[in-house]
């Protein structure tokens, strides 16, 4: 049995990761590969009843560290039943947004800080991260006008002001400059043929993989 792979798309609102996750998904299994798909806040049943706390209702709900807990309570459930079991049965899991989103929203967006919530990570996960981490880059103008056309009741985030956007987006940034073997910056504004493109070229070229 094949090791299991663990790969995460990020980035802020209408990026079109969910769409590159379905499409990735389809060209591995068309390979042989097993894949799992899932996604975050949720990818388990409890993780599930926890997004539906973040996610909906007044951008005021929750304070930032209030976030960053029910998120890492919501990680840590996902893990352990649906993530970890799929890589050691040597799937390849596919995972729309992980820990980087906590950083990213939580750690620049609030303004909790990165050493915090990097602390938090510590405790919860201790050293488990992804194989490999696509970041996907769009100007909040732009990303916020493609999550406005769907007709979604998800849209807390979406709902949060300007400045709090830029803070995502510069902090998603910094991420994958700090880890530059394990993510990968790539122009969301594209097409969806082109980011595809270079999401398979990533992957054959970083993970030895034929697609």
């Amino acid at each position: 049995m094949s090791d299991g792979k663990f790969i995460t798309f990020e980035g802020g609102e209408g990026a079109g990761k969910s769409t590159q996750v379905r499409l990735l998904a389809d060209g591995l299994r068309q390979t042989g590969i097993s894949v799992t798909e899932t996604r975050e806040p949720g990818g388990s049943p409890g993780a599930e009843a926890i997004r539906e706390l973040l996610v909906t209702g007044g951008t005021d709900r929750w304070s930032g560290t209030s976030e960053a807990l029910l998120n890492y309570a919501a990680r840590r459930d996902h893990m352990d039943q649906t993530i970890l079991p799929a890589l050691k049965q040597g799937a390849w899991v596919i995972c729309d947004r992980f820990a980087d989103s906590t950083m990213a929203y939580q750690g620049y967006g609030h303004q909790l800080g990165a050493e915090w919530v990097a602390g938090l990570h510590q405790l919860v996960m201790v050293d488990f991260k992804p194989d490999l981490t696509f970041v996907f880059d769009i100007g909040p103008d732009q990303g916020l006008k493609r999550a406005n056309s769907r007709s979604d009741t998800e849209d807390r985030y979406e709902r949060m002001d300007t400045e709090f956007h830029d803070r995502l987006r510069d902090g998603f940034l910094k991420i994958a400059a700090a880890e530059p073997e394990r993510c990968f910056v790539l122009d969301a504004s594209g097409t969806v043929e082109d980011v595809q493109a270079e999401i398979i070229a990533v992957v054959q070229n970083r993970l030895g993989l034929g697609l």
